[in-house]
């Protein structure tokens, strides 16, 4: 189906609900291209072995759905809040889902998050705004704020407020690398609130402006999916596909990196530079790649207890006093 077929379709839902509520319904657009389901269909053949995820909660972990954030002005932001099981940590982690920056859900991770809880971390899955809704960096302020509010609730759910990592699978990987590289200067509203002490990169592009990336994320132009959430092509629009390419942003206080890879390049052009300039301040940092492996593998088995644990052996290596 279209976006305008769908766009059509939340149109009728709105006016249809008119007698429900005292006005009708905030209609929005919503590209719906990318699912779980879609992506099995699409990766079955290519990849033995390939499962559903499952999500099973332990015994005494709960979840928080849709706590309101934020508000955009025209409506609320969600997040959800998975809590852990057992010996929680003082660690906390913000997931940002992908999507190419114009689809996805939150929900994408909850397997993930699910593990991780069960390995005593707090995760905190944000909505928030797609480029179908409205460009960049109206997304990056609403992740930068999702931080900030996790922060703020910290000592809520026992942890410890500058012990808040970001993370990210694919789009998502490269909001949450901007977000941890850029976000302290204040790039994305004030820096204290959106510093995160550890990041998290499942396959997101590092830097739009290499020849590599160019060549897969400007190929359409304006109306690939980098186009249209950069406002154009990097022919039209080249200072914001430097602004958000995140290897332009690492310095000295950057923070402990752990990049995973599906082993496709393309998906983490820009770790090079990247993991030379971590390597040349002295940042611990870790990259681990899979082989034969989709872009998606967070959200499948066999790979997905993996990320999980490299996740989980990466952030308890950190120290426990260190900040950022």
């Amino acid at each position: 189906m279209s976006i305008g077929k769908r766009m059509a379709g939340l149109l009728l839902a709105g006016s249809l609900m008119w007698g429900l509520f005292e006005g009708p319904a905030n209609a929005r657009e919503v590209d719906d291209s990318y699912t779980i389901g879609q992506r099995f269909v699409r990766y079955q053949g290519q990849y033995p072995g390939i499962a559903w995820p499952g999500v099973t909660f332990g015994q005494g972990q709960s979840v928080l759905f849709d706590r309101p954030y934020k508000n955009t002005g025209t409506r609320d932001l969600h997040i959800d809040v998975f809590r852990p099981v057992g010996a929680a940590r003082r660690q906390g982690i913000v997931l940002v889902h992908g999507g190419g920056w114009q689809a996805g859900n939150k929900s994408h991770f909850y397997a993930l998050a699910s593990l991780l809880a069960q390995r005593g971390y707090t995760v905190f899955l944000p909505e928030f705004r797609l480029s179908v809704e409205a460009p960049y960096p109206a997304g990056m302020s609403d992740i930068g704020d999702a931080l900030a509010w996790a922060r703020d609730h910290a000592v809520e759910f026992g942890l410890d407020p500058a012990h808040i990592a970001v993370g990210g699978a694919s789009s998502g990987g490269q909001m949450a690398a901007l977000l941890a590289y850029a976000g302290p200067s204040g790039l994305f509203g004030p820096g204290a609130g959106r510093t995160a002490n550890a990041l998290v990169d499942l396959d997101g592009v590092l830097d739009f402006t290499t020849a590599s990336a160019l060549s897969f994320e400007n190929a359409a132009g304006d109306t690939s999916a980098a186009g249209r959430w950069l406002g154009g092509s990097y022919e039209h629009a080249a200072a914001k596909w430097r602004e958000a390419s995140a290897a332009s942003h690492v310095g000295a206080k950057s923070p402990p990196t752990l990049i995973v890879s599906s082993g496709i390049p393309r998906f983490t052009e820009g770790k090079d530079a990247v993991l030379a300039d971590l390597k040349r301040h002295g940042i611990a940092h870790r990259f681990h790649a899979f082989s034969n492996a989709p872009h998606d593998f967070w959200l499948f088995e066999p790979w997905l207890p993996q990320v999980a644990q490299e996740i989980d052996t990466f952030l308890s290596a950190l120290p426990e006093g260190a900040s950022i």
